[in-house]
């Protein structure tokens, strides 16, 4: 009895991973002006102006050119799906689809973006294994206690919190700890008057000129006074 032969068909090329998504051409320019901030030569910091104007990727609110924060968002966006498909395996801990409606997530997304772009670039792989052991698996665990299961329907749920927000806003709340502010200020006792320190007595003293006249002179500065 002979056997068939049988056409095994051989599997279709597929990449274990997915690379991490590159910034764009914006953000990869901040990137390299935070760079030479740190390691650059003198002149080339001097170049990049104040420090503090810089734009940080990691804090969007850094971001204040249009083109700049919408590039970022684009980039934020990217990462969020490649950690939802290399990172997830139970629904529990996928980003939500709903993320820029959460502040909270926004800021923590874009730390977590700006951890793994950076571990990426290192020289070891000691950086990635922080973010794989700490900021990933933390990133997470905060997520699952602040949003638990209000995004899971398709309709987003509005804020549970805002109530308690509008409360804590009012002008009658703020009022109220402003109250408590100064109060405890109070309890410190007035600040010492301060004075100006008085000017050391200056000394003087009487010559007598070419012509025979009297002249006052400054016994510190040695100049003539008429």
């Amino acid at each position: 009895m002979t056997t068939q032969p049988t056409n095994t068909a051989l599997p279709q090329p597929r990449a274990m991973v997915a690379a991490f998504p590159k910034p764009g051409r914006r953000i990869a320019r901040a990137y390299r002006e935070l760079e030479i901030a740190m390691y650059g030569t003198d002149n080339e910091k001097k170049a990049l102006g104040p420090f503090s104007l810089l734009r940080r990727p990691w804090e969007p609110a850094s971001l204040t050119e249009p083109a700049d924060r919408s590039e970022l968002w684009r980039w934020l966006d990217e990462v969020v799906l490649w950690v939802n498909h290399e990172y997830v395996w139970d629904t529990d801990a996928m980003i939500p689809a709903c993320w820029p409606r959460h502040p909270h997530l926004v800021h923590e997304i874009a730390v977590i973006a700006d951890l793994r772009y950076r571990s990426g670039h290192a020289l070891t792989s000691d950086p990635l294994e922080e973010w794989h052991r700490y900021a990933l698996p933390a990133f997470v665990e905060r997520m699952r206690a602040r949003t638990k299961t209000h995004c899971e329907d398709k309709e987003h749920p509005p804020w549970p919190s805002h109530g308690p927000y509008t409360r804590q806003a009012s002008e009658e709340a703020c009022t109220d700890r402003r109250r408590a502010f100064t109060a405890d200020t109070e309890t410190l006792g007035p600040e010492p008057p301060t004075t100006p320190p008085s000017e050391p007595a200056r000394a003087f003293r009487v010559i007598l000129g070419d012509d025979a006249r009297p002249a006052l002179v400054d016994g510190d500065t040695g100049e003539v006074l008429e």
